[in-house]
């Protein structure tokens, strides 16, 4: 197609789905390695998707082609994005002693921490990032989906 390159320095827009940073961020925080992958041709707008990291991944796209660009979720959002709530900061009788530990009532309360966190983080992505290539950073805009 037109406009299609190897070189991933065409990029000035990448398309990415809000929902796509916060699950890989959720993801890496609780300890999977999940990228938002752009894959070759490359064009002017093009998309990052969803990805979790493999150890054994080419890095051509198989063709002797450029390889996958993947972009970790942090470069997403701003330096203010709230931290992942973890379970020990969510159970309720560590701020009222005078309650018995509840299983549910943990449950509940770190459901609905993980669930403010999920909204908060759409207010901290970002405008602009930079992406990683063979020839060092390229600035791209961000386009946002959902």
């Amino acid at each position: 197609m037109p406009g299609e390159s190897d070189d991933p320095t065409v990029i000035r827009v990448v398309v990415v789905h809000a929902d796509d940073v916060v699950s890989a961020l959720e993801a890496t925080e609780r300890g999977r390695e999940t990228v938002l992958r752009i894959t070759a041709p490359f064009a002017g707008r093009v998309r990052a998707r969803l990805h979790v990291v493999q150890t054994t991944e080419p890095a051509d796209d198989g063709r002797g082609g450029s390889g996958p660009i993947r972009i970790p979720p942090r470069k997403f959002v701003t330096a203010e994005v709230p931290p992942y709530p973890l379970v020990d900061d969510t159970d309720p009788s560590v701020t009222d002693s005078t309650d018995e530990y509840d299983v549910e009532a943990h449950h509940e309360r770190h459901t609905a921490a993980v669930s403010a966190w999920r909204e908060g983080v759409r207010e901290h992505i970002v405008e602009t990032t930079e992406i990683e290539t063979v020839d060092g950073a390229h600035r791209v805009s961000v386009s946002v989906l959902g």
